[in-house]
């Protein structure tokens, strides 16, 4: 196919079916195409799974420390005198900013009752956690000053106060990069663009190892923070420097709220408009790291075949091929059975990336659970 005009100064590569002569070409908002993930036109942008905060295989809330609601959204929280709640929240007409942006969900945190403080050793944060292998063939020149990856996302918080953050690259020399959202106003959701430069200390591995780990902090005490924290420049990580020391307004406030949603990373230095993508598209996504096996009847399932010379099993093959051997594990209320109807436990459970087998050798057995809810899991988180 020969190449094609599409506009002034624009073609249509016949070859590869990219748009070419864009430098210089300003869009609607005044954003040139070689801003915009250095250039390439199209979708698959959002280095980010579940950004909109669709997904939720665990539930919609819980009080403990891990990722428990919201799918690949790591909260953690130690040295609590009362548990945090996560949850994923449906928003409505009234958040104005990411309703009229097409975002329905949100990460949303609700404080216990801190009585005994900040302490030194506290903390709260939300984590992301990307595998090296998608940084490193995300098209970054990471190790370019003049080549950047763009962070946005919507938050809100019941108090008013600045959030501090940092980024954390594990592989070769660890370094660390840290900032800030600025002071949001009480209950007003508020964008926010943080810029990121390469850096030539920076090192990705080509593996499934975490490779870029993204923190957003709610408080963490001065056991992790320094006052001489640089912001917005890459440095050697060090546990007790991870960004400056943080306001303990949020933290100290009984039942004070702090949700996001819309967390995009791009190559690129300005921030483009959110890749939405279809529930469907983000749960196959999110599946690469965890899934559950939901009860098919309210009463049995994985219903073992074999005999007394082959012995006794069921595979279970996974929806999606995991990031590395999978863990399993029963959920809630559900077990294993003889058909005589007493639980049993496994002789074992042998897994893969792509399927586990459940073995017992002394008969046949199956899952039973109490209703047709999530029954097992296979967990292969960064």
């Amino acid at each position: 196919m020969s190449n094609l005009k599409v506009g002034i100064g624009l073609t249509l590569d016949g070859a590869t079916g990219n748009i070419c002569g864009g430098v210089g070409i300003v869009t609607a908002t005044g954003v040139s195409v070689s801003q915009i993930n250095d250039g390439q036109i199209g979708g698959n942008r959002n280095i980010i799974i579940n950004g909109a905060m669709q997904v939720a295989q665990r539930g919609t809330s819980s009080t403990s420390s891990g990722i428990y609601s919201v799918d690949r959204m790591l909260v953690q929280f130690v040295g609590h005198d009362e548990a945090m709640t996560q949850a994923q929240h449906a928003l409505t007409s009234s958040d104005t900013g990411p309703w009229a942006k097409g975002f329905r969900s949100s990460l949303h945190i609700t404080n216990g009752n801190q009585t005994g403080g900040a302490g030194t050793g506290d903390y709260s944060r939300v984590v992301y956690n990307i595998e090296a292998q998608d940084i490193a063939n995300s098209g970054w020149d990471y190790s370019s000053t003049t080549s950047y990856l763009t962070l946005s996302y919507w938050v809100r918080s019941s108090v008013a106060q600045n959030f501090d953050g940092y980024i954390r690259t594990p592989d070769g020399t660890v370094q660390g990069y840290s900032f800030q959202t600025g002071t949001l106003s009480a209950n007003t959701w508020t964008k926010i663009t943080k810029t990121i430069p390469g850096n030539s200390n920076l090192t990705f591995d080509n593996d499934n190892g975490t490779g870029f780990a993204i923190s957003f902090s709610l408080f963490m005490g001065t056991d992790f923070t320094d006052a001489g924290n640089t912001l917005n420049t890459w440095a050697a990580y060090a546990s007790g420097n991870r960004m400056p020391n943080n306001t303990s307004t949020w933290y100290t406030t009984n039942d004070a709220t702090f949700e996001m949603t819309g967390l995009q990373l791009e190559v690129g230095s300005v921030a483009s408009e959110f890749e939405h993508r279809s529930y469907g598209e983000e749960l196959a996504r999110c599946q690469r790291y965890y899934e559950v096996l939901y009860m098919s009847s309210g009463t049995a399932c994985c219903y073992s075949t074999g005999d007394s010379t082959y012995k006794y099993a069921h595979t279970w093959y996974f929806s999606a091929e995991k990031r590395a051997q999978a863990s399993v594990a029963l959920v809630g209320n559900s077990s294993f059975y003889v058909s005589g109807g007493s639980t049993i436990t496994l002789t074992g459970i042998f897994t893969s990336k792509d399927h586990c087998m459940f073995y017992y050798d002394s008969g046949m057995f199956r899952l039973g659970d109490g209703s047709q809810d999530a029954s097992v899991e296979a967990s292969s988180e960064l």
